[in-house]
């Protein structure tokens, strides 16, 4: 939720104003009742990804995108109502 302080309040309470904001809190500066600014939390940004870090952890299978042998219709059961979909 945001609050909304003049520029007085804003001056003379500016460390308890950053505690609420630490806290998860949302502040609008205003002056003469017009919102002018917004204090708010600056929340890290996450690492930045360097390519190749998992170079060597993962193998990628020459039949990786061979048929799955399920929707073969030679593997499938007789019965399988999906056997003759995939004719």
């Amino acid at each position: 939720m945001s609050d909304i302080v003049n520029i007085h309040e804003a001056k003379t309470h500016l460390s308890r104003l950053l505690e609420r904001v630490q806290a998860g809190e949302e502040i609008t500066i205003a002056k003469a009742g017009k919102p002018i600014a917004r204090l708010s939390a600056i929340h890290e940004r996450p690492k930045r990804r360097v390519p190749g870090m998992d170079k060597g952890k993962v193998i990628i299978h020459p039949n990786f995108d061979d048929p799955i042998p399920e929707w073969d219709p030679e593997y499938m059961h007789p019965e399988d109502p999906m056997r003759e979909i995939l004719r």
